[in-house]
């Protein structure tokens, strides 16, 4: 299989690219721009990109990819070293799993750590799911850790090894000074308490792991910064316990959180000299975070002076649309002077990736947009309406039980992108839906007991929690975890301004004209996008738009399939006696802490397979039988 993929991308070596971004990617458009604000330290963040490093390609104001980053994130340094500054750059983890660049591949990944090592990251950890596969977790700890040897922190991750060996995933900690302001620097890197790792790795909570002997000498260092990397809700009680633990031994340091896992842009104040973002998803946002007015330490034996500063840090946070309207704007270059070599190379990789892997094929045409959070769950322009209603009700067949009636129960969480429409390829198959997971189901369930199942799936957490050690929210879209009031606003939170913050919305910029980044004399009209509400206000965008509409989703849908028709010729279904209760098989614990509160007495071998094919391919055959057409 390697050697037919080598051969395959030498067949295809000489595809060129006209500008940076992937060939086909969307243009982005014209947008009013708010400027960043450097300080002594700044940073550029990244986190649950998911695989989608050849970037946005329908969507224009996402639409750079990883080589356009790299040739960024270069100019930036470069801008950072004519300031005396120092520029950072930040990864908080689940690189995989969610496009098909990494998910089309076999094995999966086969092109995505090459492509990742080629940005220059200074601090890099693990999310959760670099951890669900046992072979993705080998993966990580044999190629994506020794391409970023040194900067990669794993404070509470261990690996068994080829031996049995329970070892440190990656050392625990990074202590370093930066380049230019020689800033001394303590970092750490955290996962959440995750509990759905495979077998060859471990998690160690990070209540036990702050309490750890090298830990606490760690935070009693005589540093001036402690930097938290971590794969965790930036508002999870994980965070709190990391920041209660350093403030106990270090009580006016500053502290600067990078966040993910949640999927949202965010920013918290944890206290006056404490400051975390969260910079999105899927390779849309490029976090910016600058610190100024940092107080180093005194000059100590050997070393030269250091300039002491009485004031409080003060932080700014920008959440950079990645497109090249907005880079161009930000690193002061255009067309021509953005692309940088090695920037092209990585580009024409992707390209030469995604043409190997065929991830342009058109399985069928959508004949509309359907939204994942953009309208409610029961409305028809919803994925969740379309899925219950259409899709399951075909796919949740089982040849020997065809007229047997059932439940099917399928976790919004198992469903990850839009929809849009016109043509469905087969990437967007690994856009919507990623996951390897099967239908399986209890057969001959009491309809009784079957039907109180989605309702607590729904409502029920506290059963999982007291019965199996679940969360429900693993079920649901990862914004659950975000801790943030997402129904009035996108990524809306309320709060106070707290704390030393900068806003600069007086340096909002007019930007017009061509992806050259030409000015022009008229305010465009914004596009629809992020609006952040943060604990600073709404300021933090980079660029400008107009709201969009979010709308919560239950943790599952059902669909009722093969039921009777009413008795006695009235409207509706009827009641069987008994049901198939069908389901993704990644439910399946829940399922049966569910059963068991509903009365049903069933053990994991009353489970059985239902289809082996995975919830990408049911989903794709739908598409391909149900969606044909020109698009």
């Amino acid at each position: 299989m390697l050697q037919r993929f080598g051969t395959l991308l030498g067949a295809v070596a000489g595809i060129a690219l006209v500008r940076a971004e992937q060939p086909g990617a969307a243009r982005p458009e014209k947008a009013e721009i708010r400027d960043l604000t450097w300080g002594q330290l700044n940073f550029l963040h990244t986190t649950d990109t998911h695989g989608w490093h050849g970037g946005h390609l329908q969507e224009p104001q996402y639409s750079a990819d990883w080589g356009d980053y790299v040739s960024f994130a270069h100019h930036m340094r470069k801008r950072a070293d004519e300031r005396g500054a120092d520029l950072i750059l930040i990864d908080t983890g689940d690189r995989v799993e969610g496009n098909g660049l990494y998910d089309a591949s076999d094995p999966k990944g086969l092109f995505t750590y090459d492509i990742i090592k080629n940005q220059e990251i200074d601090l890099i950890c693990s999310g959760n799911h670099e951890l669900y596969v046992s072979e993705t977790t080998a993966l990580e700890f044999k190629r994506n850790i020794p391409n970023f040897q040194g900067r990669y922190i794993a404070s509470n991750l261990d690996y068994i090894d080829d031996a049995g060996e329970q070892v440190p995933l990656a050392q625990r900690y990074r202590r370093f000074k930066t380049k230019n302001q020689g800033i001394d620097i303590m970092a750490f890197g955290f996962l959440f308490n995750f509990a759905g790792n495979a077998n060859n790795s471990v998690v160690i909570p990070v209540q036990q792991a702050v309490a750890e002997e090298w830990f606490q000498k760690a935070i009693r260092e005589d540093v001036d910064v402690f930097i938290v990397i971590g794969h965790v809700g930036l508002r999870m009680e994980e965070q709190k316990i990391i920041h209660k633990a350093i403030r106990k031994a270090n009580w006016n340091s500053p502290i600067l959180f990078f966040a993910g896992h949640a999927h949202v842009r965010d920013a918290v104040n944890f206290d006056s000299q404490a400051f975390g973002m969260a910079s999105g998803r899927y390779f849309e946002t490029i976090g910016w975070m600058s610190v100024d007015n940092i107080k180093k330490r005194e000059k100590k034996a050997g070393e030269q002076d250091l300039l002491a500063i009485s004031s409080k840090p003060t932080f700014t946070r920008r959440y950079i649309d990645n497109n090249l309207f907005g880079l161009y704007h930000h690193s002061a270059t255009d067309a021509e002077s953005f692309p940088t070599k090695k920037g092209n190379e990585v580009s024409q990789q992707i390209t030469r990736a995604r043409k190997v892997l065929d991830l342009d094929h058109k399985v069928g045409c959508a004949p509309k947009d359907l939204w994942l959070t953009q309208a409610p769950h029961d409305r028809e322009d919803s994925i969740f309406s379309w899925l219950k209603d259409e899709v399951l009700p075909d796919v949740a067949t089982k040849e020997d039980r065809a007229d047997v009636p059932r439940l099917v129960i399928f976790n919004t969480g198992g469903i990850r992108f839009d929809i849009f429409k016109g043509a469905f390829t087969r990437d967007s198959a690994f856009l919507v839906s990623p996951f390897v997971s099967t239908l399986q189901y209890v057969p001959d369930v009491p309809y009784e007991i079957a039907r109180k199942v989605i309702t607590l799936l729904n409502s029920g957490g506290h059963i999982f929690t007291a019965d199996g050690g679940l969360d429900a929210r693993y079920m649901a879209l990862p914004q659950k975890w975000s801790g943030k009031d997402l129904d009035r606003l996108p990524y809306h939170m309320p709060g106070p301004r707290i704390g030393p913050f900068v806003a600069d919305d007086s340096q909002l910029q007019h930007r017009l004209g061509t992806d050259e980044g030409d000015e022009g004399d008229k305010t465009p009209a914004p596009s629809k996008g992020y609006t952040t509400e943060d604990d600073f206000g709404k300021d933090g965008d980079d660029t400008v738009h107009t709201p969009v509409a979010y709308y919560s989703v239950p943790n599952c849908i059902q669909s009722k399939v093969g039921f009777p028709p009413a008795k006695d010729g009235g409207e509706g279904e009827g009641e069987p006696e008994t049901v198939d209760l069908v389901f993704i098989e990644f439910l399946a614990p829940w399922i049966l802490v569910a059963l068991k509160f509903a009365g049903g007495d069933y053990k994991a071998a009353d489970i059985l397979s239902y289809r082996n094919e995975t919830a990408t391919e049911l989903l794709t055959g739908w598409i391909e039988e149900n969606w044909k057409g020109d698009c």
